[in-house]
């Protein structure tokens, strides 16, 4: 049953979806998927097109906007609006270490979770959209992740597809992770530079919590162990519009005064804890290297492999060296797995989807190169999460795909932004530009 109820400027109906847990057995077992429908509250009796969000991640459910915030605001002129939670995130069918014992073993739950990724979510998608549009085709905005299945669905169903708008989520058609994480530790150290420019009396500081956590052993108050990888991982706000401001923040008032000496304060280690930890989406941790997955190529923990190239993220090396200790940003370690609470029992599980060597292929680049659906991506210039330069590769391999680059904007620009971001993507799309 569909309730309605409104917020400022919007009326907004819960939907909710049975599809094939794998749609490669439709008469198998399903799952429940949850999206939010979202109409101008002066336009509910109008007969508009469609525009379905595909939320970044992997491991997000879609944005809990209240009343027409971001790019929502724009989105509503002109479409109703599906906010779709992706299949294990939200209230579709939640994925976690309590309800992933429900289908067995570390073994059976890394087959359970290897149908979580974009091939899966576009075929949900494909399942869901002549309940919703009546089978018309609909407009599609794919942040981040988002885009990746975008360009998911352009290669297996761009029949399904009226527009598609991408906002920084290229993905290279054939990297292997290796690669991703080659192309990422290099961004990664120019955001931290950068950061450290902005905010010079943080090199300090964050040497001594450095220091601090060598020498000593931190639990944060949820049971995180806060070990110093751990914190140099917090560097994933970098990539954000207001992710230095934020960081610098969290690193003024890190210590307090004890009778036992200085430690770090109840404020900073609330904080971390609440950035570091994955309780709340754990499929990001456990997709995020078989995103990439294509072939019998293991991901094999890609980016714990290629840090090892890159000895200047070493923080004891750095210390020893009268250097800066350098953050990382998107990178997912097997330590993650023993330092977060929410993660130790899915260790194995993680450590068999690492191994994994039978990944179905995301993309087709035949399909792509004959693409006839109208995309438009905004390629953010220096994007911390996804490389400029394998995006704009993937953007010639898809025929008619039209990118604005920009550096106006980080990664966020499609909430920073709005409604420019949303207003340029639209008119490049309908070639307006």
């Amino acid at each position: 049953m569909s309730l309605s109820y409104r917020q400022p400027g919007v009326v907004l109906t819960d939907r909710h979806f049975t599809v094939p847990l794998d749609h490669a057995d439709p008469g198998g077992e399903t799952i429940e998927l949850y999206a939010r429908e979202a109409v101008a509250s002066d336009k509910t009796d109008e007969e508009l097109p469609w525009l379905l969000y595909l939320q970044g991640g992997p491991g997000f459910g879609a944005n809990r906007f209240v009343g027409r915030q971001a790019w929502l605001d724009r989105a509503l002129r002109d479409y109703r609006v599906l906010l779709l939670d992706q299949r294990g995130t939200g209230r579709s069918t939640p994925v976690n270490r309590q309800t992933l014992p429900l289908r067995g073993g570390p073994a059976a739950q890394a087959d359970h979770l290897a149908r979580f990724r974009a091939d899966s979510i576009v075929r949900d998608c494909e399942a869901i959209r002549p309940q919703v549009t009546g089978g018309a085709p609909w407009t599609t905005l794919g942040q981040s992740f988002g885009g990746f299945c975008t360009v998911t669905y352009l290669s297996f169903f761009p029949e399904g597809l009226k527009t598609s708008l991408i906002t920084g989520g290229l993905p290279s058609l054939d990297a292997h992770a290796d690669e991703v994480y080659r192309a990422a530790y290099p961004r990664i150290e120019r955001k931290v530079t950068a950061h450290y420019d902005r905010y010079p009396m943080d090199v300090g500081r964050v040497r001594r919590i450095a220091e601090h956590l060598l020498d000593h052993q931190v639990v944060l108050p949820n049971g995180y162990r806060l070990t110093v990888e751990a914190f140099q991982s917090l560097g994933l706000m970098l990539g954000m519009s207001d992710g230095s401001h934020r960081l610098h923040f969290l690193l003024e008032d890190a210590f307090v005064r004890t009778p036992a000496g200085p430690e770090l304060s109840d404020a900073f280690q609330e904080q971390a804890q609440a950035l570091l930890s994955y309780a709340g989406n754990p499929l990001y941790a456990l997709l995020h290297e078989p995103v990439y997955g294509q072939g019998t190529r293991p991901t094999a923990w890609a980016a714990e492999r290629v840090r090892a190239e890159y000895p200047q993220f070493d923080a004891a090396k750095a210390l020893t060296d009268d250097a800066p200790v350098l953050f990382t940003g998107e990178t997912v370690h097997p330590w993650m797995f023993e330092t977060d609470p929410s993660l130790r029992p899915l260790r194995e599980t993680a450590e068999l989807l690492a191994a994994r060597t039978d990944w179905q292929p995301l993309y087709d680049p035949a399909r792509l190169a004959a693409n006839e659906v109208p995309v438009a991506a905004a390629v953010y210039h220096d994007d911390m999460y996804v490389d400029a330069g394998h995006s704009l590769r993937t953007a010639r391999a898809v025929r008619g795909l039209r990118t604005w680059v920009t550096d106006e904007f980080e990664h966020d620009g499609v909430r920073t932004g709005a409604p420019r971001v949303l207003d340029r993507l639209l008119a490049l799309a309908r070639d307006e530009v």
